[in-house]
């Protein structure tokens, strides 16, 4: 019997998700990969009309776009007709006050609710409110079908999801870091396999009978204290009072910390409890300092904290032959480092990693072991013919590649940044991985095939690892062309990875050298206690 995950029933439809003509491939137009999707796409029930006046455009893929889907998608299922003519026309000026029943949670972690007749089809916005619950809030923005608010006041709590004894932060409910602090873990998790379900069926535009059911998504295995790095930024006092600006509001107060929510400002912060206690403790005299040479800074900046284990001191910071190697006896002191070019050590497992403390790297450690044993179970699977060769495009400081490397023959990794493959080559000599086996190129993942031309496709594994924005269309139509026997998809941002994935499976629909099937979805909690999740799709060629 198959283990593989549950496919979906396709749904009867009255009327499709259009984009592109069905006919011609998206590969070989000249259309943008991020289409302006501003009026989002068709929906059942919707009817459109000459717009009165010119609006904000939404920037696709965005957490304003993002937020345009849950809403219609709830608007709709609740049996309300809305018309595009109208998105922009908001039943409550600014400042209105109200009570509101919360009917979901979105995808960006804020609860919707509808409002009640006589309004018209429209939905607000309010953070820290949970399904079920009656709240009071304000309104302080309008956007298309649906008004942000501020929370006021929980007069209804609903029992079975909010526990305030859960809470660890004196700062949740005003700070926008965090949005679950008051559910249980699991119902954390349920809501972010949710997140991947919708993103999949709202951007990948592919049938649901295509579309698994996201897996159980991976807990993290700390839940505060987690955090590896933070960037406390600040203001510095205005030269002239700004004339918004109330007389009590004249007199400037410093505050180092993290914005708002639903505000521009800067929360004076002491402590952050999902950061890791040497952060927490780096943070009192780094906020001393600052406090005392205020006047000294030119412009507000952003101050680095990064955890880091202790590195040997020979060449600890002499750039990247730190003379430290994987086999040395490790110190596990952790140390906080703030200087953007010092080194930053990490250690995945058996595996180290070193890279400048301003470059990308994880901001969980220790969810990076469960997430790359994943990936590699997810590679190897039962197959009595593994794979032998491995390319990690976006490689970065070599992640994935150097951690998998015990399972492949060969492996290459691509990125386009320089510095990020000298530490990528550097890793690979501190964990005894030979160059003959683990190359690194520096160069556009575009380009990214150019050096894998002897590597077999049906026995090539391709780890992908974008930033927010996805693949360009260049890089999947090369992955198409080389068809190797499996795509594993890791992305920080799950909508973009939905959208590359349903034109990586339409494209190969009908090609004669096999098409791709979407075998599993998974989400990872890399920042428990906030909505965001990262997500892992295994794709495999089939060969018809």
């Amino acid at each position: 019997m198959s283990n593989r995950p549950e496919k979906r029933l396709r749904l009867e439809q009255k009327d499709e998700v259009t984009s592109l003509d069905a006919n011609v491939s998206l590969l070989d137009t000249d259309q943008p990969i991020c289409p302006d999707k501003s009026e989002g796409p068709k929906k059942v029930g919707i009817t459109r009309r000459k717009r009165k006046q010119k609006q904000p455009v939404v920037e696709p893929y965005s957490s304003d776009d993002v937020l345009y889907h849950d809403v219609t998608a709830l608007l709709q299922k609740s049996g309300k007709i809305i018309e595009e003519d109208n998105a922009w026309d908001a039943p409550l000026p600014i400042g209105t006050e109200l009570e509101l029943v919360a009917s979901d949670l979105s995808s960006t972690g804020d609860s919707l609710s509808i409002l009640p007749e006589p309004y018209p089809p429209w939905t607000v916005a309010v953070p820290f409110v949970l399904p079920g619950e009656r709240a009071r809030v304000r309104i302080y923005r309008n956007a298309k079908f649906v008004s942000f608010a501020d929370l006021m006041s929980v007069e209804n709590p609903n029992e079975e999801l909010r526990d305030m004894s859960r809470v660890q932060c004196k700062y949740f409910g005003k700070c926008a870091g965090c949005q679950y602090q008051m559910l249980s873990y699991q119902d954390q998790l349920d809501f972010k396999r949710k997140v991947v379900d919708k993103a999949y069926i709202n951007f990948s535009n592919l049938p649901q009978e295509l579309i698994p059911f996201a897996l159980p998504t991976i807990a993290s295995p700390f839940i505060y204290g987690y955090r590896t790095k933070i960037t406390p930024h600040f203001d510095i006092p205005p030269k002239k009072p700004r004339k918004f600006e109330s007389a009590i509001q004249k007199e400037w107060e410093l505050r180092i910390g993290f914005g708002q929510k639903g505000r521009r400002a800067v929360m004076d912060i002491e402590e952050c409890p999902i950061a890791t206690p040497v952060l927490n403790k780096a943070l009192v005299p780094i906020r001393k300092d600052v406090q005392s040479r205020i006047a000294s800074y030119k412009r507000g900046a952003t101050l680095l904290l990064r955890d880091s284990l202790v590195i040997p001191l020979k060449g600890a910071n002499d750039g990247v032959n730190t003379g430290a190697s994987v086999n040395d006896a490790p110190s596990e002191e952790h140390v906080c480092i703030t200087d953007y070019h010092a080194l930053v050590r990490t250690r995945v497992g058996e595996f180290l990693f070193e890279y400048p403390a301003g470059s990308f790297f994880q901001n969980n450690d220790s969810i990076l072991e469960p997430l790359t044993s994943y990936v590699r179970d997810a590679v190897l699977g039962t197959s009595t013919t593994p794979p032998t060769h491995l390319v990690d495009a976006y490689c970065g400081s070599g992640l994935f590649s150097i951690t998998l490397s015990p399972h492949f023959s060969r492996v290459a990794g691509v990125e386009i940044s320089k510095e990020s493959i000298e530490y990528a080559r550097h890793n690979a000599e501190l964990n005894q991985v030979p160059a003959s086996k683990c190359t690194f190129h520096a160069g556009k993942a575009e380009a990214i095939f150019e050096s894998v031309t002897s590597f077999p496709p049906n026995q090539t594994v391709i780890v992908v690892d974008p930033p927010r924005k996805g693949c360009d269309i260049a890089f999947l139509k090369q992955l198409i062309n080389f068809g190797p026997a499996t795509v594993v998809y890791v992305s920080c941002n799950v909508h973009t990875q939905a959208r590359d994935v349903g034109i990586i499976l339409k494209e190969t629909e009908h090609r004669a050298d096999g098409r791709y099937e979407l075998e599993s979805l998974r989400g990872f909690d890399l920042f428990p206690q906030t909505a965001h999740v990262e997500s892992v799709a295994i794709l495999r060629k089939c060969i018809s």
